[in-house]
């Protein structure tokens, strides 16, 4: 009993460095059938590696490089016409600024400013941001690692099996990776689908700065449940700066966006990707999500894959033969 309560204890002081080291096994796992199938074309594993990596990394270099000029001009531009914009938003005969001059928000907005507790909040801003950067590395590190030792924990993993049931482990292991590697890629394409349709939109209604908000949206619908509702807030803002018809007419965009992506487009990408049926995408998000958090809504698609096919493959049968 004593033992028990000590490892829970151990598991809950050390449940973010693990929750780390699972994301990183996650993607590791994910990125596993492109290292194998170098393999298999006699590339030595380090290398396969190193080409998988490098690419992603050239590939992600590549956006960077061709999207930091027009995004640093239009974040230039903003920074100068962002007293032009707050004034036109505080105008007496704008919505806000009937609200400024009611409750008197730009006072109070300046006062919290200018508090300690305001002081405190930006340093804790600044220290949840070093973290996130702490915690992105620390991920990249072992994701590397772990796609160096895969095989090996794979072999380690299925020699804990009896051997009559090994060749059916391997089978479901193997297919329980490709459906990972499937989520991976599945993710990706939704987002980059929502930074098409965000530029669009926003090219259409002649929003400022679209290239630097389309990006920044399609980066945050990488994160499922909150991600793609965040990205709405800011550029429904950015849109109240051209005018209210208008940022009425983004929210009403991405709220009807957010419905067909949650309950079309993502169940179906996922449907195809990983073979899990959309209303089980729908709640394992919901689940994963509530359950613990980002992270558990990142992984939760995967897992009910997993599940689902140990019940069809494992748990079916046995109860078909009683």
């Amino acid at each position: 009993m004593a033992l028990t309560a000590g490892l829970a204890a151990l598991v809950f002081t050390a449940r973010n460095m693990l929750v780390l080291i699972g994301l990183a096994l996650f993607l590791a796992v994910g990125l596993e059938p492109a290292v194998a199938s170098l393999v298999r074309r006699r590339l030595p594993r380090w290398a396969a590696i190193t080409a998988v990596c490098g690419g992603l990394t050239a590939v992600v270099g590549g956006f960077i490089a061709a999207a930091i000029p027009p995004l640093i001009a239009q974040v230039e531009a903003f920074r100068t016409h962002a007293p032009a914009y707050l004034t036109t938003l505080t105008a007496h005969n704008s919505i806000i600024g009937n609200l400024n001059d009611r409750f008197h928000l730009r006072q109070s907005l300046e006062q919290a400013v200018t508090s300690s507790s305001a002081v405190n909040g930006v340093f804790g801003a600044g220290l949840v941001v070093v973290n996130a950067v702490a915690s992105t590395g620390i991920v990249l590190v072992l994701t590397v690692y772990f796609l160096g030792s895969l095989p090996g924990l794979r072999t380690g993993f299925y020699r804990l099996i009896p051997r009559s049931r090994r060749p059916r482990a391997i089978r479901l292991g193997d297919e329980i990776a490709t459906r990972v590697s499937g989520y991976v890629l599945g993710n990706l394409a939704t987002s980059l689908i929502t930074a098409i349709f965000v530029y669009a939109w926003l090219l259409i209604l002649k929003v400022p700065y679209p290239l630097l908000l389309a990006v920044m949206v399609g980066l945050l619908d990488l994160i499922p449940t909150i991600g793609s509702t965040l990205g709405g807030i800011i550029v429904c803002l950015a849109a109240l700066t051209v005018s209210l018809p208008v940022a009425l007419g983004t929210a009403v965009f991405f709220v009807v966006y957010r419905l067909l992506e949650d309950y079309l487009l993502w169940p179906r990408i996922m449907s195809r990707a990983v073979q899990v049926s959309p209303l089980a995408t729908i709640v394992a998000v919901l689940l994963g999500g509530t359950l613990l958090g980002v992270i558990g809504a990142l992984v939760a698609i995967p897992i009910a894959a997993a599940v689902q096919l140990i019940v069809r493959e494992v748990a079916l049968p046995r109860l078909d033969q009683r």
